[in-house]
């Protein structure tokens, strides 16, 4: 999915930098494009639901992946085509027409952002636009590395995650063969990548969030607050089971650690090692539903102070270090990295490359 709009305005802050990211940024035609009405019927969807509300970005992701499945989108391929304009203009009346019958008090759509649109279309073709599954597959020929990396976590997924509380795609290490366009055979290793707390951006389960004032501590100190939005960040213990689960969905074959320095200020740390089931049996999969009354069972480490200057392994103490090893050990994966700090410098290895 692209927002045209969104893309420059990247693209134009790169470049106010000093930097032109256009020799080296490829757009596949095969992406599908956010129109302006898009966002529109997302924020109609949302404000019909009420308090049942998913808690969406507001970006016009899930209506522009419902245009896609419909088999009614249009994609960066067909922005050449010379009936471009009228199509999507009938295209975004449809939407708009639809987006006031789903909630009535919506905006209607401007002329300016519409302009907008079309402006940023033409910066569009611009770029270099590539038949992607072609450019990657002969990159993979020519023996070149290829890093992927997936947006948003695995309880996300739309098939596995904590459904309806999902976006609208897959984002497992699955979903870089079918938005790459690449055989599973070609991928080697999988990096999971999670924080030593877990963190949650609108409505769904989160059965170690924590509402007291440690809660608050992870979330200031962390700087918890949506990347896209800006809304703030729920913020928890970590969630074994969820994180085990993770593990197993997507194949990691490594782990990296983020934002261990969070936690630095205190003296007990938990993690969520299982959930309390019906008829006192405690469960450490994850059941079927939204899964709103799970409660964790949980299991508390010493707190590790402040190791936010640590650059090396050996420069940990040995309660983080313990911390670590239950992780590795009930994962059954190596964590090979571990940050301490925001900077590259503040990134550690625990386990040698």
């Amino acid at each position: 999915m692209i927002d045209p709009i969104v893309l420059r305005g990247e693209v134009e802050k790169i470049q106010s930098l000093g930097f032109d990211p256009r020799k080296n940024l490829f757009i596949s035609r095969k992406a599908h494009l956010i129109l302006p009405t898009h966002r529109l019927l997302d924020d109609a969807n949302e404000a019909a639901k009420g308090d049942g509300k998913i808690g969406t970005t507001g970006k016009g992701i899930g209506p522009a992946y419902t245009s896609k499945v419909a088999r009614r989108g249009l994609r960066v391929g067909d922005i050449t085509s010379k009936d471009f304009i009228s199509t999507t203009n009938s295209v975004m009346m449809s939407q708009a027409k639809k987006a006031k019958f789903t909630y009535s008090d919506i905006r209607w759509i401007g002329k300016q952002e519409i302009d907008e649109f079309f402006e940023a279309i033409e910066f569009l073709m611009g770029l270099n636009l590539v038949d992607g599954e072609y450019f990657i597959n002969d990159l993979i020929r020519q023996d070149k590395k290829i890093l992927a990396e997936g947006a948003q976590g695995t309880m996300l997924d739309i098939d596995f995650g904590s459904y309806p509380f999902v976006t609208s795609s897959n984002t497992i290490a699955a979903g870089a063969c079918t938005g790459l366009g690449i055989s599973p055979i070609h991928i080697g290793r999988v990096i999971g990548v999670f924080k030593a707390y877990c963190t949650r951006v609108g409505s769904g389960p989160f059965p170690t969030e924590l509402f007291d004032d440690v809660g608050k501590t992870l979330q200031k100190k962390g700087n918890e607050f949506g990347a896209t939005t800006g809304r703030e960040r729920r913020c928890g213990w970590l969630d074994l089971p969820a994180l085990k689960y993770a593990c197993m969905i997507n194949g990691v074959t490594e782990l990296m650690m983020m934002k261990s320095d969070v936690m630095s200020d205190f003296q007990k740390i938990n993690v969520g090692v299982e959930y309390k089931a019906e008829e006192g049996k405690n469960t450490k999969q994850i059941p079927f539903g939204n899964n709103n009354d799970l409660i964790p069972a949980s299991r508390d480490f010493e707190g590790w102070g402040d190791i936010s200057k640590a650059r090396h392994r050996g420069d940990l103490p040995e309660n983080f270090n313990q911390y670590v090893e239950f992780l590795e050990g009930e994962l059954e994966t190596p964590i090979r990295m571990v940050s301490v700090g925001p900077d590259r410098e503040e990134t550690i290895e625990m386990v040698e490359m």
